[in-house]
């Protein structure tokens, strides 16, 4: 089969190479991969350099072609997406597996690609949300203010509709005219300018703040005198340097951390909450109630196509997502 690799940790170590296609066991699906998108982790990992070639990739959408022996979700023929686990080979490849309990359905009313953009940043906003900050999905807490840090981006641009959803009042950042706009038109209440004094735009204390940004030192402090006294904070990436918790200490604030790729590292008992999970959202997008982020798409999936995924990714000016389809 088909797929891209890499050794080294720049662009050009992204490239073409042939595998042979594997046989699912156990709860595995192997899925014909039709679509595949890209997030900041594919170019963390990159970065991190291999060994021995490896596959990245972390967002697919495609269709069953086998199961293993312990499979009761999915028959072959099944139209599914999913993100997978950081601990074995990504998706860019024609054939991958992938154990059904982290595997979604596809929406009905996406195509392969649309629904390749979905399943990473929906986990991660959706984990957030209710599984760590303890959101009412239902609209128990309705009213209440969130701030997202990083609105535009892929993670923020679904945050942004699942906290509207929820019923809360929105206040999302952005620099841009154009990325202003599409914060404004997935539902944001306000927009504030991340690049200016935080504290000083959003004046009074709001219950939850996630920041979906890659920068988490350089926001602390405004999040620290933001947040409101027993409210809460998540955060996607990891901090630098120490960060001062006095100022949230003193609130009683709960600080807290999200990785979509923990239930499936550890193999949580709850691992197939992200089954669920997916389940749901896509059942909220062929409703119409979400709709799709993905803004641009490259085919086919190669290399040459991949290595401008990355370095679309790491100029830190992506609006939504980024999603590569179909096989040359």
């Amino acid at each position: 089969m088909k797929a891209v690799a890499h050794t080294g940790t720049d662009l050009a170590s992204l490239t073409d190479i042939e595998l042979p296609t594997p046989s699912p066991s156990g709860r595995d699906l192997l899925v014909k991969v039709e679509a595949v998108s890209v997030n900041p982790v594919d170019t963390k990992q990159r970065k991190a350099g291999s060994p021995a070639p490896r596959v990245l990739g972390w967002d697919a959408a495609g269709t069953v072609a086998a199961v293993g022996g312990e499979v009761t979700l999915f028959k072959p023929g099944d139209e599914v997406y999913y993100a997978g686990d950081v601990t074995r080979p990504g998706c860019d490849s024609e054939f991958h597996l992938v154990d059904e309990r982290i595997v979604g359905r596809k929406p009905k009313k996406l195509d392969f690609a649309q629904a390749a953009a979905i399943p990473l940043t929906a986990i991660t906003a959706w984990e957030s949300f209710f599984d760590r900050m303890h959101i009412d999905r239902y609209g128990k807490h309705r009213g209440a203010t969130i701030l997202i840090i990083g609105g535009a981006g892929g993670v923020g641009s679904i945050a942004i509709q699942l906290a509207k959803l929820a019923g809360l009042r929105v206040i999302a950042t952005a620099s841009r005219p154009d990325t202003v706009a599409w914060c404004r038109e997935l539902g944001a209440d306000e927009v504030v300018n991340y690049r200016q004094n935080l504290a000083a735009q959003v004046k009074k204390p709001v219950e939850y703040i996630a920041n979906f940004s890659g920068d988490l030192d350089s926001h602390w402090p405004a999040m620290a005198e933001l947040v409101a006294p027993q409210g809460s904070v998540v955060a996607i990436v990891g901090n630098t340097k120490p960060l001062p918790m006095d100022v949230v200490r003193s609130k009683s604030a709960t600080v807290c951390w999200e990785l979509m790729f923990t239930r499936p590292r550890f193999k949580t008992a709850d691992m197939i909450e992200q089954h669920r999970l997916l389940n749901q959202v896509g059942e909220w997008l062929d409703a119409g109630k979400l709709r799709g982020t993905l803004r641009e798409t490259l085919s086919p999936i190669n290399a040459a196509n991949l290595r401008k995924a990355h370095e679309k990714l790491e100029s830190g000016t992506m609006i939504g997502k980024l999603v590569l389809r179909g096989w040359s």
